[in-house]
């Protein structure tokens, strides 16, 4: 025989509550017919559990009920790997008869009349556990002690431990709680989600095993996109689009803003230029009529207002309910490396197209960056050249106009004002140091021109 007595369970939790003295019953049963059985009590670690009676008799084929307690009442539990153990020892009893001293000098003695029946590991459980290893920094206890702290939970304590776990940014416990029965799309009373912890916190590993267990995102509802721009996390919104080929990319906020218009609020660049890729629009407008372009131009974001305007329709021109340009937002608040993209570049290439030179010189003054360039690759010199206006010309040539700068099929000025006639402009450029000798490259052909012997060119 190699036992005498056998326990009602392989494992004895304890539901640890913060502040109470906790305890846990087992039971055991005498396997002898005739003969009664005494048993002793004790775990590895004496100092934090204890028992009441620690030693007894059972009489045969009886059942005998214990009860283990945690010692001291704490704040924390004490939970750490490995566990600690119930060891029962029993030992044969023939008069059925003996004293506490007695029997503590029974089992004080080692030999062969004494059986160690069973050794029950004791697990602290319930949801203060669970939170207390959420916080841990100790992933190997994390990982071996949070499935057997999880058994006593309810459903509502698994729903807010699995916030926790999102807050904390610890994926292992997020899938341990689903698995447990945690609810992952779950919301709360304002219509929250563990989604929305999990990416407001910026924690990649948990939005993408939330993704795998089957988070069900609510366009009408979630502004994962919006967390993401706020925080520059362009990673996350990568695996955000990756997961959800449904996604929103221009829902709005209560204020109407959408992403994007968040990222331009923060000049986050590299988050612009990702939604620009994927496909958000850069001309909405929100409440008060402003596109993400009237953001970044406010808050003088002057790469941000670079790539909205690349990519945008009309934004430069739309006027706020409060009767606002870009570029007006920008004057009011005095970002003057604004000034040209958002409008100066602009008046400068028409009064080039005039000829008004008066105009000219106060864009110049006012910050225009005279070697600017249009849609089609056009400086104002390019314009002033084509139209042949030689005041013009001269005004932007002593103002650092870039003789030689191209266009985006390859024409310099001086090509423009050859290809359109402009003779007197033509000779102003030449002498002012054009290159003679570059070409003018287009689709159909190749145009070149001695320039040598300007004076005998057939104009176009």
């Amino acid at each position: 025989m190699d036992r005498l007595v056998k326990p009602d369970l392989d494992e004895l939790k304890l539901c640890f509550i913060k502040g109470q003295k906790c305890s846990a019953t087992f039971k055991l049963t005498n396997l002898m017919h005739t003969m009664s059985v005494a048993v002793g009590l004790s775990t590895t670690n004496p100092s934090l559990f204890s028992f009441s009676h620690p030693f007894t008799i059972i009489r045969p084929l009886s059942t005998a009920s214990f009860t283990l307690f945690l010692t001291n009442s704490c704040d924390q539990p004490p939970v750490y790997t490995p566990l600690d153990t119930v060891v029962v020892k029993s030992s044969m009893l023939p008069t059925g008869k003996a004293s506490e001293d007695d029997l503590r000098r029974l089992f004080s003695r080692s030999g062969q009349h004494i059986f160690k029946d069973a050794k029950i590991p004791i697990s602290l459980v319930g949801s203060q556990v669970v939170e207390f290893l959420l916080s841990s920094k100790n992933l190997l206890d994390v990982s071996l002690l949070l499935p057997k702290t999880l058994s006593l939970c309810d459903g509502c304590q698994l729903d807010s431990l699995l916030k926790s776990a999102a807050k904390n940014g610890n994926s292992h416990c997020i899938s341990a709680l689903i698995e447990a029965g945690a609810d992952v799309n779950r919301r709360d009373s304002e219509g929250d989600s563990v989604m929305s912890l999990a990416v407001k916190y910026g924690n990649l590993d948990c939005v993408q095993v939330l993704i795998e267990f089957g988070y069900t995102i609510d366009n009408s509802a979630d502004r994962f996109l919006h967390y993401a721009a706020t925080t520059d996390r362009v990673d996350l919104m990568e695996i955000l689009c990756l997961g959800y080929a449904d996604m929103d990319l221009n829902s709005i906020d209560s204020q109407g803003r959408t992403p994007l218009h968040t990222a331009a609020i923060h000049g986050h660049v590299e988050v612009i230029q990702f939604l620009v890729s994927v496909g958000s629009d850069t001309d909405m407008l929100d409440t008060q009529g402003w596109t993400p372009l009237h953001f970044a131009a406010h808050q003088g974001h002057v790469e941000a207002v670079g790539v909205l305007l690349n990519h945008s329709n009309f934004a430069k021109y739309v006027v706020t309910k409060q009767g606002k340009t870009a570029y007006e937002l920008a004057i009011d608040k005095g970002h003057s490396k604004l000034y040209d993209v958002l409008q100066l570049g602009d008046t400068l290439h028409r009064a080039a197209r005039k000829g008004d030179v008066a105009d000219i010189k106060k864009c110049i003054a006012e910050g225009a960056n005279v070697n600017g360039k249009d849609q089609n690759g056009w400086t104002p010199l390019h314009r002033a050249a084509f139209k042949g206006r030689v005041e013009v010309v001269k005004v932007l040539v002593n103002n650092r106009a870039k003789l030689d700068i191209v266009d985006y099929v390859g024409y310099t000025p001086l090509h423009l004002a050859i290809e359109a006639g402009q003779k007197d402009v033509a000779m102003y450029l030449i002498a002012q140091g054009a290159k003679a000798n570059l070409k003018s490259f287009k689709a159909k052909e190749m145009v070149s021109c001695d320039f040598g012997h300007l004076h005998t060119c057939n104009f176009v």
